[in-house]
């Protein structure tokens, strides 16, 4: 692996970690857990690194073993990850068509300590097949020829970039207590109260990004 593949894998890693699912989680641990919450975000954070390596190598060894196979691996991988993504945007694009409400984010009743890292695993795995950046990460992998030993020590290093964010969430509110409680609380309430409008401008530009993105699942 050269190293400008890794420098693009990083890119991809630091834009994928910025992933909203696992951000608002540990926003609300610190929000609303009062037993152990540090131990509560940790767990959790260690539920979401594990679902991105143990599904990033599933993908990694399973697509390349198709490549060998049937020279098709590849192809197979990039329609499924540009496809999603032309889909997710699509569903977006019709949502911003009418007016709704927004609905409060909230913990499950039966999150803790010993429920922290199945939710973890829940969550992210849930929100995976819209990050298409792992996606395009791992084909860069398999288009290289990368040795299964680094490509799964990338992969080890993709989940602990996908993460890094979170990480700092927890630490900045541990550090400065009430302060960033304060400001998170604020965001919280912003994002999930009130009306959001519809937009037939915003609803074309998403159509026609998910237009340009499906394409790409059939370049030959």
């Amino acid at each position: 692996m050269n190293g400008g593949l890794l420098a693009a894998i990083l890119g991809l890693a630091v834009a994928d970690s910025f992933n909203p699912v696992t951000i608002v989680a540990i926003t609300l641990i610190l929000l609303t857990v009062r037993r152990r919450p540090v131990t509560s975000a940790l767990t959790f954070v260690l539920g979401a690194m594990s679902t991105v390596f143990v599904l990033g190598a599933v993908i990694f060894l399973g697509a390349g073993a198709a490549a060998d196979a049937v020279g098709e691996g590849l192809l197979w991988l990039r329609r499924v990850v540009f496809l999603v993504a032309a889909a997710t945007l699509v569903v977006a694009a019709v949502r911003r068509l009418r007016d709704r409400e927004r609905r409060g984010v909230t913990l499950p009743a039966w999150f803790g300590v010993g429920t922290a890292f199945p939710l973890g695993i829940l969550m992210t795995g849930a929100d995976l097949p819209n990050a298409f950046p792992y996606f395009i990460a791992i084909e860069r992998m398999i288009d290289a020829g990368t040795a299964t030993g680094v490509g799964l020590l990338v992969l080890g290093g993709y989940a602990v970039v996908y993460c890094i964010p979170c990480l700092v969430l927890l630490a900045l509110g541990m550090a400065h207590g009430r302060a960033v409680r304060s400001r998170l609380q604020r965001v919280v309430d912003r994002f999930s109260t009130g009306t959001v409008r519809r937009s037939v401008p915003a609803a074309t530009v998403l159509l026609v990004l998910a237009v340009a993105v499906g394409s790409i699942a059939f370049w030959p």
